[in-house]
């Protein structure tokens, strides 16, 4: 049975669909994601906690939903728009059609919609606070709805994503001779993250995102990664205070998306929202130190004001389309982080090596602590 669905945004835009997902009432902030494929990721990835994502690629779910490509426990974002969702898929490795998969799930999802006019409109105004029902289709009604959703801006999220205990994490180890213990800060982790560190040799612990310095640095940790996450930075206070402790440690630090922008905020730097953030698997960065051009994912609404960083820091990457901070690194301290993910699930895999770096960086810790 088809059930009609509408998709409502803020400036009074109106769009009537057909729903593909599950029934009822689906709020956030609307932003569009360029990725071609990685649908299943995008679900799943704790980073689009209260976003709704309209896919820009016309026809998704043609190779269903796997059971390796999930990022984390459950599905994380508030909507999807799309627009024509595939039920019939072509995929060996495929468990159950997407449709299957948003209704299990919770998620309100909406098809038959222009997302190329919709991509267009939050190119122009920025992302829009919105909502899809399929319970109520007066747009009125919707309209008083939309006006009562809450800015993403000021939202600390991290702590609504993160896990509620300590985990180990083994998946994908390789054994390079040289064992590192790695503490990873959960602000919203991608599991291809934690399977990029123990690909590197790397024994992993997770742990909460408001867990103090000093629990952290009482396992011997090797290295700390700050993970990504969603929401606005600013509000994670408690990340950015034990952010300083671990700094005045000269511990190894990675920072990845959220962990990247936490960090400026806790070397003294600021944040500002972008217009309509990166979203997607096709951004261009620039590498500042070689020269090298690398095609990255990405999926962050928030940014490091270069401008702001002390002159201790120094900018190793910026992404080629807005000149925004895509990379830092500290002239002194074992310190460094991406805006972009590195280990881009589902790709393109250009930047992986950042893990090894990493590695490096642990290792050379280790060996000669005083020169870090």
């Amino acid at each position: 049975m088809k059930i009609s669905a509408a998709l409502v945004l803020e400036d009074g835009s109106v769009f009537k669909g057909r729903s593909c997902g599950a029934e009822g009432e689906a709020c956030g902030e609307l932003v569009f994601n360029t990725s071609m494929t990685g649908y299943q990721e995008v679900l799943t990835d704790p980073s689009y906690k209260g976003q709704i994502v309209t896919m820009t690629y016309p026809q998704i779910g043609n190779y269903g939903i796997t059971a390796d490509d999930n990022e984390s426990r459950k599905a994380h974002l508030s909507g999807f728009v799309v627009r024509e969702l595939c039920r019939k898929p072509s995929n060996w490795q495929c468990v159950e059609p997407l449709d299957f998969f948003l209704r299990k799930h919770g998620i309100v999802a909406i098809e038959n919609v222009d997302t190329r006019a919709l991509t267009l409109r939050i190119r122009e105004k920025g992302a829009l606070r919105a909502l899809i029902s399929t319970t109520d289709l007066d747009a009125k009604s919707l309209q008083a709805k939309v006006k009562k959703v809450p800015s993403i801006a000021g939202l600390d999220l991290a702590k609504e994503v993160s896990c509620h205990d300590k985990y180990l994490w083994n998946e994908g180890y390789r054994d390079l001779g040289r064992p590192l213990h790695v503490v990873v800060y959960d602000f919203g982790v991608k599991f291809g993250i934690l399977r990029c560190l123990a690909s590197v040799g790397c024994r992993v612990t997770v742990l909460p995102a408001q867990t103090p310095a000093s629990e952290a640095l009482a396992l011997k940790p090797d290295g700390i990664l700050l993970s990504n996450g969603p929401g606005d930075p600013e509000p994670a206070r408690y990340a950015v205070e034990a952010i300083k402790a671990l700094l005045d440690k000269r511990i190894p630090l990675f920072g990845i998306c959220l962990g990247h922008q936490l960090l400026g905020l806790a070397l003294g730097g600021k944040t500002f929202k972008l217009k309509f953030g990166h979203h997607g698997a096709n951004h261009p960065v620039s590498d500042l130190e070689t020269g090298r051009v690398e095609i990255t994912a990405q999926n962050h609404g928030f940014c490091v004001d270069i401008d702001s960083l002390p002159k201790s820091v120094r900018t190793t990457h910026i992404n080629l389309n807005d000149k925004t901070s895509e990379g830092m690194a500290h002239q002194q301290l074992p310190v460094f982080s991406v805006q972009y993910h590195p280990e881009a699930s589902a790709g393109p895999h250009d930047s992986r090596y950042l893990f090894t770096r990493f590695r490096e960086l642990m290792i050379e810790r280790k060996e000669s602590p005083s020169r870090c």
